[in-house]
């Protein structure tokens, strides 16, 4: 698992040969916060156990996994809201409005068709952050203990998120060069980082290349 999430590829050796298959793809997973099921303050499981099931999923290939989110019990109200959601059609407007922009910068180098596929030189290019969102990096990269993995990957996830389009009738604060990246939990399945960002002199939605 951790091959083609990395590369891209996956290699497979036999006595007969080795063979390389291309494996590009997005990984969706979810699990429960506890083994019966239960948000953690509900649980019966003892801390203990708690962490042994949270770690039953290994460091490397959660570092490898870009966003880690905790889903709350939906609430009452909620449930019985009259007010409907955004629909589908208009979330894949946006969505493909990203991608066109992420397609129009790299159109140059046909081996990186998104974000996702930035390597380090695209990344430094296309992701440079102001002084306050570096400061906030070097306190996750130290005191939170974010690995070179992770760096890497939280600068992909910014840099998409800032391709987003703005959808109509939000607060103006919500059009500007902001990002939130979540990294909720680390190898040990603790909560280790829900950030707001800025990516240096790019405005939400812009396709250009940030300024330093």
């Amino acid at each position: 698992m951790r091959q083609p999430l990395e590369e891209g590829h996956v290699t497979i050796s036999r006595a007969a040969g080795t063979m390389t298959f291309p494996s590009q793809f997005m990984l969706v997973a979810a699990m429960n916060p506890t083994p019966d099921g239960k948000m953690p303050a509900e649980s019966r499981s003892s801390p203990r156990e708690i962490q042994n099931y949270l770690s039953r999923i290994s460091g490397p290939l959660l570092d490898r996994i870009d966003l880690h989110i905790e889903v709350p019990p939906v609430k009452f109200r909620e449930i019985t809201s009259e007010q409907a959601g955004e629909p589908s059609a208009q979330i894949r407007e946006r969505v493909v409005a990203a991608r066109q922009r992420q397609h129009a910068r790299f159109r140059d180098k046909p081996k990186i068709t998104c974000n996702a596929r930035m390597g380090s030189r695209e990344i430094k290019s296309h992701c440079a952050l102001d002084e306050a969102a570096m400061e906030l990096l070097k306190f996750a990269m130290t005191d939170l203990n974010l690995s070179a993995r992770a760096y890497d990957r939280v600068l992909k996830v910014a840099r998409t998120i800032a391709d987003w389009p703005v959808r109509k009738g939000l607060p103006a604060t919500t059009s500007r060069k902001r990002f939130n990246t979540v990294r909720s939990t680390d190898k040990s399945g603790r909560k280790v980082l829900r950030a707001r960002w800025h990516l240096a002199g790019t405005p939400s939605g812009s396709s250009g290349k940030s300024r330093s």
